[in-house]
């Protein structure tokens, strides 16, 4: 009855967590003393959170609630605080309430608040830590996008890791996501490719060569490409001049690269559902980036006028000469800039301008790009654009995605493009396996240099975290294997039934320090959810993955110290069911944030 009783006051839904519904008493509490002090009608509080203290010792979790609302409740945080906590003591939820420093609220729950929501993770299964928050806003991801000039090597692939994993992350939490490629296939490289690939036919024809060019793509890549030129023109091509046969050659060559590419991505099970090209905004008769032009220059936002010589790191595009402009500067930008080159064709930034808006009218107002380290520079000017062709309706957050130092044994591995001496995605794929990959290219904040140790990836120990989590989660069915065999022997095997069979177990017997610590740590999956698909900050998944496979390595070590505190405990089937429960509950939030990131959860490991 008392769990029941527990249930009942939680006031949750499947849909809502823990830390929702102490958000819903602690908004509850605030709106009363409103009501009873006259504070302001419109008070906001959506500023109001409830999270994980940043120390534990202070609590199971602490709000903001006092240090937001003071100023609406015209009284002092510390003041507020203690008024707040005053009825907070009185929720059937919470065993205690403190105040500290000038006005923070700490909150500890009961014991038989962190059993109800392992009944929760037990009864949602994997839609555990869905969010609602979406709300099925449209989001357009663009993410890898690289230049179709070669195949993908090791620094394309976090970018793609990463754009990936937030486009399942934020679908988990609810948002419709679109997954985009755009194909650079408009400037001045896919040129240099198709005249690269071009010599590759003359070398499959039988000519010699020699030495590729320098300027020119030297890599071995291209020879498919000649000998497919070769086989289905024939000598023809020869006979052509460059302008007849550059872009018959620079189509096939892109062709080649982009199935090359979406093969390399499909190593990493990624799949994008809009390959968008560049060149479609500039076709005859349908020049989306002259329309683009033409709409800003309505609008005020075009002119013709020359810039000042830049003043220390060069503007890229700069010319000494009048040209036409976007007003950039009045949307934030640090100087404004040019849309077309010297010899008419467009800058990159005015395709990027069209491309933009062509996001916006297929009818998206959130936009995320995720670009590479050398692109820093571009943000501001692509986010003014994006302010005046959608007169501030959308919005980008560009996530910029750090270099990858490739090393072996702590030994940095060279690579370089130009010279075709380079480390492809697909080696790196094929030596380490896609989800140590995918893992460990997002066990670090985007904007962070990242080392890649190729041996490092493989071992098996604690210092390797897509092992560590992974073996959590096998070791997990290791337990349900055990005890099968020593103590509960009904348990079913496949997954739904023995959920199904677990969630009839005493959990409330799980009363022991280390467990309760261990569904706390369960109960924060949910909210973190939330906080990374708000931050759009996949890493804090497979942080939080981690934390959660340490805790529970943990809790099996000390079962080998101390008897008692075993998972199969063989005189007693009801604790045991109990702990597997508990254990349950770790294997599907382990199997779950990993789905995340786009990493398997598998059953054992050799």
């Amino acid at each position: 009855m008392a769990e029941q009783s527990a249930e009942k006051t939680a006031g949750k839904s499947p849909s809502q967590h823990l830390f929702a519904a102490v958000l819903a008493r602690v908004h509850a509490v605030c709106a009363t003393l409103a009501a009873e002090g006259g504070w302001p009608a419109d008070i906001d509080f959506s500023r109001v959170v409830v999270e994980p203290p940043r120390d534990a010792t202070h609590g199971d979790m602490a709000t903001n609630a006092a240090m937001v609302l003071a100023k609406d409740a015209r009284a002092k945080p510390r003041e507020l605080a203690d008024r707040i906590a005053e009825k907070l003591r009185a929720d059937d939820l919470i065993s205690a309430v403190d105040v500290a420093g000038p006005g923070f609220i700490n909150l500890t729950l009961k014991p038989s608040a962190w059993i109800v929501e392992l009944r929760s993770v037990l009864r949602e299964g994997a839609a555990y830590g869905q969010s609602a928050a979406g709300a099925a806003q449209k989001v357009n991801v663009e993410y890898v996008s690289a230049n179709p000039t070669g195949p993908m090597h090791v620094g394309h692939c976090r970018g793609a890791v990463f754009g990936d994993a937030l486009s399942n992350l934020l679908q988990f939490a609810g948002f419709e996501v679109t997954r985009e490629y755009y194909i650079n296939d408009a400037g001045a490289q896919v040129d240099v490719l198709a005249r690269s690939a071009f010599l590759r036919y003359r070398e499959a024809l039988g000519e010699n060569i020699g030495e590729i060019p320098e300027g020119l793509y030297p890599g071995d890549y291209l020879k498919p490409v000649g000998e497919a030129l070769a086989q289905e023109h024939g000598d023809k091509l020869k006979a052509m001049n460059e302008a007849a046969w550059l872009p018959v050659v620079r189509n096939k060559a892109i062709a080649m690269m982009m199935d090359a590419i979406k093969g390399d991505l499909a190593a990493l099970n990624i799949q994008h559902e809009v390959f968008f090209s560049e060149r479609s905004l500039i076709e005859a008769g349908n020049n989306k980036v002259a329309e683009t032009i033409d709409f800003l220059r309505a609008k005020g936002d075009i002119y013709e006028g020359s810039l000042p010589p830049p003043k220390g790191k060069p503007v890229e595009d700069y010319e000494d000469r009048v040209q036409t402009l976007f007003r950039a500067t009045a949307y934030g930008d640090d100087v404004d800039r040019p849309l077309i080159k010297s010899d008419g064709s467009y800058t990159y930034f005015a395709s990027d301008i069209a491309y933009h808006k062509n996001k916006y009218d297929r009818g998206f107002r959130d936009l995320i790009d995720v670009w590479g380290a050398d692109h820093g520079g571009y943000i501001k000017r692509v986010q003014a654009a994006i302010k005046a062709i959608t007169g501030g309706k959308a919005a980008l957050d560009v996530k910029i995605v750090q270099l990858v130092r490739l090393l072996r044994n702590g030994e940095q591995v060279r690579m370089s493009k130009r010279s075709g001496d380079f480390i492809t995605l697909r080696e790196v794929v094929d030596e380490v396996g896609s989800d140590a990959v995918r893992f460990m290219m997002l066990f670090r904040k985007n904007d962070a240099v990242l080392d890649f140790d190729l041996a490092k990836v493989i071992e098996q120990s604690r210092d390797n975290a897509v092992f560590y989590v992974q073996y959590g989660h096998a070791r997990g069915h290791s337990i349900f294997r055990n005890a099968r065999e020593e103590v509960v022997p009904d348990l079913p095997e496949e997954a739904g039934a023995r959920i199904a069979y677990l969630a009839g177990a005493a959990v409330e017997r799980l009363t022991e320090g280390a467990e309760l610590d261990l569904l706390k740590r369960l109960a924060v999956y949910p909210r973190t959810v939330e906080a990374a698909a708000t931050a759009h900050e996949p890493h804090r998944i497979a942080f939080y993955l981690y934390d959660l496979a340490s805790e529970f390595h943990a809790l099996w070590t000390k079962g080998r110290d101390l008897p008692h505190l075993r998972f199969i405990i063989n005189h007693d089937a009801e604790l045991t069911k109990a702990r597997l429960a508990m254990v349950q509950g770790v294997v599907s939030v382990l199997a779950s944030g990993l789905a995340v990131l786009g990493v398997h959860a598998p059953t054992e490991m050799r």
